[in-house]
Order: structure tokens, then C-alpha cells, then sequence
């Protein structure tokens, strides 16, 4: 964790703007300013897939160098706020997370919610449309968002079987081809929205893509399978000629709107 008296919310990684392609690391660390200690919490929880998404930093940072893209990644640990959820959502800043209470956070003045807000999660957005702005205008088209996520293999004492799950709504221009070369490789359990739905109003898809119309995908890979930095490097290299191809479809610059199953834009 971090101790350091000044804390950069996100950390950009520069690549060819012209591609096109913008890859996101929503819970990409477990890092807290040095204000907020550890939020009471011992050290061990830091380790755990409450604190961040464990094997993502590396995932990412290896595909933004293997395609030469940019990628904007969230330096602070999603217990402090969730960056992966809408302001008004019950989750953005937990009290309990998979069984730990945290202390941190419980109470929450309204003072202080604002304050995350205004330190953190603004920020870390602003710097997201930012990017997403910046690679439109110098590509000229419309970008193409992929978003790195890990989750645990186990869950409230429920095992997961699937490796790898492809999170989308409405727009299937990304996800579907995803899904299916990624399910060549008949070793992997490939899952379609699992572990998780992709349909969640004010998360980052939603907010940066959905509305947009820009074509996107958030990817969950299975924490065990991408916990070291050999298996992170490889989980990259497997996934860069799949991206890259999607990338080359003629139907992922262009803006197309399909609404979200969560309801009207």
C-alpha cells in the first residue's frame, strides 16, 4: 500500500492514438494514500480480490505494449471507491465485501463520500474520457474500449469454473467474436456474461462506451491464471492477435447505438 503524501489517482500508458484501440484497468491496484492507512484493515486483506484485480496491471500494461495502444489504469484500490460503478450505486464504497467488514468505512460521513468522489473517482473518469477523446479525434473514428478485470476463482465458498468470462449488453460487436476465438482453445471454459452480468448502469462500459456507441468489452480472467508475471505475460500474449483482429473488423469504428438491457439511456 501506499504511504506516499501525494497520490496520482491514475497512471496513463502511452501508445499510438491513431490505432484507435483504449484499454482500461478499472481495479488495476491495491494502493490507498497514506491518509487513509490501511482502513483498518490488516494486510492480508490487501492480498485478497477485495482489494484489486489480482494479475490485471501486468495483463494490461503487456497488451498496451504487444498492440501499441494506450491504456488508462486506476492506481487506487477499489475498497477506498469502486471506480467500476455509478455514483448512486450501493456498492461504490463497501462496508462488507465477501465476508470483511471495513472498519474504514463504516460510518461513511457525507463529507467524506465526497471527498473519494472528488479525489478519486472524478479524476479517474476524467481521465478516462480524456483518453477516449483524445484517441477519436486522432484516429478520426470511433474507439474501440476494452476493459481488463480479474475475478476470483471461489466466491462466498462457490467455485467458478469458468477461465475466462466476456462481460457486454446490448452491443454484441466485440464480445461475440471474442468469445468464440477465445473458445477455440478447447481448454478453456469460455463464459458469456459469467461470472458476472455486463449490464450494469454507471459502470465504466456504461458510461464511456454504451452511451457512446462506441464498440466495447469488458474481460474477466480467472485471479489463478494470471497471479504471476509469467502467466500475466502470457494471458497478454494470447490475447493480442485476438484483440487485434476484432480490431480490424469493419464494423468496430463505427458509432452504433443498442441502448442497455438496464434500461433507457
Amino acid at each position: 500500500m501506499t504511504r506516499s503524501t501525494v497520490f496520482a489517482p491514475f497512471d496513463i500508458v502511452e501508445g499510438d492514438r491513431k490505432r484507435g484501440i483504449v484499454l482500461l484497468a478499472d481495479h488495476a491496484r491495491r494502493d490507498l494514500p497514506g491518509d487513509y492507512g490501511s482502513l483498518g484493515l490488516p494486510a492480508a486483506e490487501f492480498e485478497r480480490h477485495i482489494a484489486y484485480d489480482i494479475g490485471v496491471e501486468t495483463v494490461t500494461r503487456e497488451l498496451a505494449s504487444l498492440l501499441g495502444v494506450p491504456a488508462v489504469l486506476a492506481n487506487f484500490s477499489r475498497l477506498l471507491i469502486d471506480p467500476n460503478r455509478g455514483e448512486d450505486d450501493p456498492t461504490l464504497i463497501r462496508q462488507l465485501y465477501d465476508g470483511t467488514v471495513v472498519p474504514g468505512n463504516y460510518p461513511l460521513a457525507p463529507e467524506e463520500r465526497a471527498r473519494r468522489l472528488d479525489g478519486f473517482y472524478r479524476p479517474y473518469h476524467d481521465a478516462v474520457g480524456a483518453m477516449i477523446a483524445s484517441v477519436a479525434q486522432a484516429s478520426a473514428k470511433a474507439p474501440f474500449i476494452f476493459s481488463v478485470h480479474s475475478f476470483t476463482p471461489f466466491m462466498q465458498g462457490i467455485q467458478r469454473p469458468w477461465h475466462v468470462g466476456i462481460l457486454w449488453d446490448r452491443d454484441e460487436r466485440v464480445a461475440r467474436p471474442l468469445i468464440d476465438m477465445l473458445a477455440e482453445d478447447n481448454t478453456l471454459i469460455v463464459g458469456d456474461n459469467e461470472p458476472y452480468d455486463g449490464a450494469l448502469r454507471g459502470d465504466t462500459m456504461y458510461r464511456h462506451a454504451i452511451v457512446n456507441g462506441f464498440a466495447h468489452a469488458l474481460i474477466e480472467i480467472r485471479q489463478d491464471l494470471i497471479a504471476s508475471g509469467k502467466d500475466a505475460l502470457a494471458w497478454a500474449e494470447r490475447l493480442a492477435p485476438i484483440v487485434d483482429a476484432i480490431d480490424r473488423r469493419p464494423d468496430i469504428h463505427v458509432v452504433k447505438m443498442f441502448g442497455s438491457r438496464t434500461g433507457p439511456i
